[in-house]
């Protein structure tokens, strides 16, 4: 009997120590757990700077420039590349030394979603993050020549509202957008002005450069007008963006409307096919005090140089697109805007880098 005791005693003894020996273990592997969450929550790569150009015209670095090209020689060379779950085809997330740049493809939906499956990626940290959208655009005339640069101070959306046909139209000089105010909480959105203020004050007197050929026909296609022979400069502006490559003075009439029945503070300056979707896409990742679009003017949004619709885009295409010399569009001022936008661009990401801003 005691011996049956002694025996019962030891199995409860020697469960007792099994259970605090495998509870240690627990707790550790518990501890561990908690240690490697919390190591990779800590060990997130910080990005200061993200910018988020829309295409590139071949390689990222070393041939004729796209949007990208001049941001990546400069801030990204020899960094590490990331895929982006959700992204765009195969483009790569740039980083290196708290700048990262993303080409987010053409249009609202593209742009709209890569902005938000890099910003959603939790390998990194964009919490103090400024981001930059940039690229190239047409410039409205009256306000624009081509090679400024323009700071946007607000976007708005060109296609939300109704658009007529001009031919079931009355009046055949009437513009054709009609407002739906349904559409006002996601048709336009202002930036912070504080902070492009203060962006402008850095970047408003640096010399922009343009070409002879260029200059020359900015004046001959506008008989001399005084906005039209300028050098170009850099410029605060409204956006205003359409998945719609539009061009002509019913469109450009458009946007004016548009922008004053938005309440913009400045005048029309741009018409792009990104801006008002990225802006919203920041928005709603909570960024958008930290927002800034930088744009450089390489065509007109009226024709010129006795182009047509059919000419440039129909089955007569002469145009050999905006990034050629021979460009109907953009004549030979494409690569010396890019080198604009940079000019502005690089002051800014340095400013931010150096906690300027």
């Amino acid at each position: 009997m005691r011996s049956s005791r002694k025996n019962i005693r030891a199995l409860i003894t020697g469960r007792r120590q099994k259970y605090k020996t495998l509870m240690k273990k627990f707790l550790a592997l518990i501890f561990f757990l908690a240690s490697v969450t919390f190591a990779q929550a800590s060990e997130k790569i910080p990005v200061k700077v993200l910018i988020l150009p829309k295409f590139e015209v071949g390689q990222i670095k070393g041939d004729f420039p796209g949007e990208a090209q001049y941001y990546y020689e400069a801030f990204l060379d020899g960094g590490e590349e990331y895929e982006i779950p959700g992204g765009f085809e195969d483009n790569k997330l740039y980083v290196k030394n708290g700048v990262a740049l993303y080409v987010t493809g053409m249009g609202k939906v593209n742009s709209a979603l890569s902005t938000m499956a890099v910003l959603n990626d939790e390998r990194f940290d964009f919490s103090n993050a400024y981001v930059i959208s940039t690229g190239c655009a047409g410039g409205a005339r009256d306000y624009a020549v081509m090679g400024d640069v323009v700071l946007a101070t607000a976007a708005v959306d060109y296609d939300l509202g109704h658009h007529a046909d001009i031919r079931d139209m009355k009046d055949k000089t009437a513009t054709t957008w009609f407002h739906d105010k349904a559409s006002d909480s996601v048709a336009e959105i202002k930036l912070n002005t504080g902070l492009i203020e203060k962006i402008y004050s850095l970047v408003k007197n640096i010399k922009l450069e343009t070409t002879e050929f260029t200059k020359k026909t900015m004046s001959d296609e506008f008989d001399g007008a005084e906005w039209a022979v300028r050098d170009p400069k850099v410029l605060l502006g409204t956006t205003v963006t359409s998945d719609n490559f539009w061009k002509g003075i019913l469109g450009h009439n458009n946007a004016l409307l548009i922008t004053k029945t938005y309440g913009c503070r400045d005048p029309y300056a741009l018409t792009e096919m990104e801006d008002v979707a990225v802006s919203f896409a920041v928005k709603r990742m909570n960024m958008l005090d930290r927002y800034i679009i930088v744009r450089d003017v390489v065509n007109m949004d009226v024709f010129i140089l006795n182009s047509t619709p059919e000419n440039l885009w129909g089955d007569m295409n002469v145009n050999d697109g905006l990034a050629s010399e021979n460009s109907i569009e953009s004549l030979d001022i494409f690569q010396t805007a890019r080198k604009n936008n940079f000019a502005v661009g690089s002051i800014i990401i340095k400013a931010i880098l150096n906690g300027e801003l």
